[in-house]
């Protein structure tokens, strides 16, 4: 009989591999379908939790041009059994608490549940799931979550500011949407609600509204409906939209760090304390939502100043002293300027499909455009792109949607307003390169000097 490595199309030190020199979304087949979790449907786990309560986020099956964010939502709690029910159409049966929700009406959302809590009576269900597989020895349910949805649940667009993302489609189809790094400026990056390592898009990308987003319109679109099976590998700092598309879908996702995650926590820090001081302070346009729910408390500022201590101690104690920080590509691995990288090649065929670049419905000429832009099916990976989200292009972004906006009209600046500029992605990225010179210079015992990069443009 043959051992399951020999079934797989890529050994885990191949698939580990090949993970590294991906930098587009792509999708690996037969990676996964012997996986013990794959039998994971919502009729088996209801069995296997119970009577065990789920917090649920349910949304109203409207169709809108602006993104439903987690701070606009409402919520239950209910076991598997009554979900099962109301997703049935049993109007007569024991629904628990959605009674309350017509499943005409509203989708459901059991979205970020860790395993290692649903399951910590019957830890043996960890090993259902085998990222090591993928190249990581011993990870496994305990370093997952579980996302169990209706037709119509999504996940507002969004970009993690940590790692990168293996999600396993287990029952149903999901609909994922993912654009560049690069088009961050194009995507209106937003702070609020505000969730730590979670930066969210002003736009509803399956829905735009041209007049307030125009420049969505240079966006790059990466399309791909992920079946039961198959794994779906989103590269570092990819914004993603995720909606399902059948009446109950579940899928199980992990996600894995890297070492330029220490940086990236510097980032979160900053963003943490400027967001809270300004959200937390009295003001007339301070009483919306703003923090998500999946935030406890709004932490003090000297929490926060506390935090961002940490971080950057934390940072400057695993990198090297540099006086420059060099750019990345979408895994996270620095790129030196001065050496030409050798092309690689990933190996797309029937068992890895890269996710193409699709061109916006209602955008004529939009295949050109795609197809200039991405890599070809070769995928000769010769190193990472330029990246156009610095702070020339991101002043040109504000303008433009002071413009578009209608500041003509003197339309006045709200908290919220100037927190999109202050914690942009670029200006936020800047902060940290300051931050961290600041702090390697003091530990150099060298007198900071008063001038940066962004003085010398």
């Amino acid at each position: 009989m043959a051992s399951r490595a020999t079934v797989k199309p890529f050994s885990p030190a191949e698939a580990r591999r090949i993970q590294n020199v991906l930098q587009q979304p792509a999708v690996f087949l037969n990676m996964a379908s012997d996986w013990p979790v794959c039998n994971w449907s919502v009729d088996q786990l209801a069995v296997s939790l119970g009577d065990k309560l789920i917090r649920f986020r349910l949304g109203r099956k409207d169709e809108t041009n602006w993104p439903l964010f987690e701070t606009q939502c409402a919520y239950l709690e209910a076991n598997l059994a009554q979900f099962l029910r109301w997703t049935s159409g049993h109007g007569e049966a024991d629904v628990g608490s959605f009674a309350d929700y017509p499943f005409s009406e509203y989708w459901a959302y059991a979205d970020y549940k860790y395993i290692a809590h649903l399951f910590q009576e019957t830890p043996s269900k960890f090993q259902d799931v085998r990222w090591s597989d993928f190249g990581f020895e011993g990870r496994d349910g305990r370093a997952s979550t579980l996302w169990i949805g209706t037709q119509g649940a999504n996940t507002p667009c969004h970009l993690d500011s940590y790692g990168f993302n293996l999600v396993l489609q287990v029952q149903g189809r999901k609909r994922w949407h993912l654009f560049p790094p690069e088009d961050t400026a194009s995507m209106y990056p937003t702070r609020i609600p505000y969730e730590e390592s979670s930066v969210f898009s002003q736009v509803d990308v399956v829905r735009p509204d041209p007049g307030r987003f125009p420049a969505f319109r240079t966006a790059r679109p990466h399309r791909v409906t992920l079946l039961p099976g198959q794994v779906l590998y989103v590269p570092r700092h990819w914004w993603h939209y995720v909606e399902s598309l059948d009446t109950v879908t579940v899928s199980v996702n992990t996600w894995i760090e890297l070492e330029v995650d220490d940086e990236a926590r510097v980032s979160e820090a900053v963003t943490k304390a400027v967001v809270c001081a300004l959200k937390a302070a009295p003001s007339h346009d301070n009483h919306d939502t703003w923090l998500n729910p999946t935030e406890d408390e709004v932490a003090t500022h000297e929490e926060n100043m506390q935090c961002l201590n940490l971080a950057v101690q934390a940072c400057t104690q695993q990198q090297p002293i540099k006086t420059k920080t060099l750019k990345r590509d979408s895994a996270g691995r620095a790129a030196d300027p001065t050496v030409e990288p050798a092309p690689i090649t990933a190996p797309f065929g029937p068992h890895l499909i890269p996710v193409p670049c699709a061109p916006h419905d209602d955008a004529p000429g939009s295949d050109a455009v795609c197809s200039a832009k991405i890599q070809t099916k070769q995928a000769k990976l010769s190193g990472p792109p330029t990246d156009p989200s610095g702070p020339d292009r991101f002043r040109g972004e504000i303008a433009e949607q002071g413009r578009a906006q209608g500041a003509e009209h003197a339309v006045p600046i709200t908290t919220n307003d100037l927190l999109d500029c202050l914690v942009h992605p670029a200006v936020i990225s800047h902060v940290t390169e300051l931050l961290l010179e600041k702090r390697r210079t003091r530990c150099r015992g060298t007198t900071p000097a008063h001038h940066s990069s962004l003085d010398q443009r």
